[in-house]
């Protein structure tokens, strides 16, 4: 199965487009369907988000997508169970789950990192998980070949290099302070913040979210780093359009994909 670092350095001229999508919003199925258009129109890397009462990253938009899942009943093992399904179909592209430290407390370290293994997945985002103590879920993790994705934000200063020294798969920068939602404008020194990161660990890729939701801005994320990350401007057109959400969605994510690719 494909890791994190396939999805970069598989992609074309190593920059990757990354959408972000809530697992069970509309529903699971329409999900399932969602990977696939997603995975056919470019995405490199797809980030699933599990269904929490209390995602403290994310803006109003993904909110709302995490409470219409919960209404559904979606479990963490129904997106265990989706992914299974996307890979027994033939669906390789490189998938992670975020989510929150008390979803993977409450499921159990161990059993969480076994299952996505047994599954395919990559490895796991969580957001609210310091990098001091991120330790104790990247050993269980990375025993089972999977990658805990560390995060930068723009006042993380003098830690960057710290926190860069040791990531895997690949660096998440958050573009700008507060919570997940479509910006105007970026205006954080991301290609300094980017400099520093790969100074501390060449090796390892860097990505920009939060904020991104046109191909002008995705492009130019790019240019600055390895990828661009985009899930508030897709959440909400799921929102939107819901069961009818797969083909707009796909149009989107071509679209932005390929400006990313462009760089």
């Amino acid at each position: 199965m494909k890791t994190i670092a396939d999805a970069f350095a598989l992609s074309p001229n190593g920059k990757a487009f990354i959408p972000f999508i809530t697992a069970g919003d509309p529903t699971i199925e329409v999900t399932e369907q969602l990977v696939r258009a997603m995975a056919e129109a470019g995405a490199d890397l797809i980030e699933l988000g599990v269904p929490f009462s209390d995602p403290t990253a994310e803006g109003p938009v993904i909110q709302d997508a995490n409470i219409r899942a919960l209404r559904n009943n979606v479990t963490t093992d129904d997106v265990f169970d989706m992914v299974e399904r996307l890979r027994e179909g033939g669906c390789a592209v490189p998938l992670v789950i975020m989510t929150y430290a008390n979803v993977v407390f409450s499921y159990g370290i161990e059993r969480f990192a076994e299952r996505e293994r047994e599954v395919g997945l990559a490895g796991v985002i969580l957001p609210d998980v310091p990098h001091e103590e991120k330790a104790e879920f990247a050993e269980v993790f990375g025993s089972h070949g999977l990658d805990v994705v560390s995060l930068i934000a723009p006042t993380s200063h003098e830690r960057i290099r710290q926190i860069a020294a040791d990531a895997s798969g690949f660096v998440y920068i958050v573009s700008s302070l507060g919570v997940t939602g479509v910006r105007s404008e970026i205006t954080s020194d991301i290609a300094g913040m980017v400099e520093l990161i790969r100074s501390a660990n060449p090796q390892v890729p860097c990505a920009v979210g939060f904020g991104i939701s046109t191909p002008e801005q995705a492009k130019r994320m790019a240019s600055a780093s390895d990828g661009a990350i985009v899930g508030s401007a897709i959440v909400r057109m799921i929102g939107e359009c819901g069961e009818g959400c797969v083909r707009p969605v796909a149009t989107y994510v071509r679209e932005m994909a390929a400006a990313v690719h462009s760089v």
